[in-house]
């Protein structure tokens, strides 16, 4: 018999129950706005971030090291540590920066006034217009390229908040709610890796913003780094072109810097919890600090 709650009947109204929500249940509500005044810090450089090294935190990373790879000294950046598990998101400093406390959150400090830049897929494509790299300028290839960056805006919520949540994190094993997640992940993956067939990049031949929003979530899935045994459960060996792109990419340097900045779990010297110079990943990881 499957595994479902079959028990449950709506109410007429809805009312929010704090002792539901099963992991985040201390940082989840139903309401908007700051919990407490927390102003922001401020560093040196042209950009600051304020992020965790989470897929949607690692994109803008990748994004900004690369970047600085290319030679573009203006993409230096801070990036401040928001701890999510502790409501960092809901101070009053960041939801002045982002109003639907999520991180990434970025505030670029070049002009004469600071702007602004929430969600991920919007910090990418702002990045990318203003340093002129990454995005194609125009045509189908420019359609192409925004048309995979939505691609995953749209796709990873059934991912993490969909099949990562029921999956990993609710506090009961609903079987309906799996396999309805599991089902649409393979889905997407199946869309994914008839895309790198025919294609070295999700794109087309060059390296882009699409890559970068989507490696992060769908690479990390490839590799069995998402929801504890989920690869497995995913058969996640089966999506061969997957399986290349990802590791492809994994080998750009800028992209494994990128994966290091804000992270808070793994080998400690894969953790830069904060990042201020581009010397720190060589003195400033978790290890080095002997933390």
């Amino acid at each position: 018999m499957p595994n479902d709650d079959t028990t449950y009947t709506p109410p007429a109204v809805w009312t929010w129950n704090k002792a539901s929500g099963g992991r985040f249940a201390n940082i989840n509500r139903p309401v908007a706005g700051p919990t407490h005044d927390k102003e922001l810090p401020v560093g040196r450089h042209p950009l600051q971030l304020y992020s965790l090294g989470t897929p949607n935190g690692v994109k803008v990373t990748v994004m900004l090291e690369e970047l600085l790879a290319l030679g573009h000294a203006g993409a230096e950046y801070d990036a401040w540590l928001i701890n999510i598990g502790e409501g960092d998101q809901f101070g009053s400093g960041f939801v002045a920066v982002n109003p639907n406390s999520k991180i990434p959150a970025l505030v670029d400090r070049s002009g004469t006034e600071p702007v602004r830049v929430f969600e991920s897929g919007a910090i990418l494509l702002y990045l990318a217009e203003k340093f002129g790299a990454f995005v194609p300028s125009g045509g189908a290839a420019r359609a192409e390229c925004l048309s995979w960056l939505f691609w995953q805006m749209g796709s990873a919520p059934f991912l993490g908040g969909g099949f990562g949540h029921f999956y990993a994190y609710a506090p009961s094993k609903i079987e309906y709610a799996i396999d309805r997640y599991a089902m649409e992940v393979k889905r997407q993956l199946d869309v994914l890796n008839r895309r790198l067939a025919e294609s070295r990049f999700v794109a087309g031949d060059d390296y882009t913003i699409a890559d970068m929003a989507i490696w992060p979530w769908y690479g990390a899935l490839a590799k069995g780094q998402l929801y504890g045994e989920s690869g497995t459960f995913l058969q996640v060996q089966e999506y061969t072109h997957v399986q290349r792109w990802t590791e492809e990419i994994a080998q750009r340097p800028a992209a494994r810097r990128g994966r290091m900045v804000n992270r808070v779990q793994g080998k400690p010297e894969s953790q830069l919890r904060e990042r201020h110079d581009a010397s720190d990943f060589d003195t400033k990881t978790l290890d080095k600090l002997g933390a």
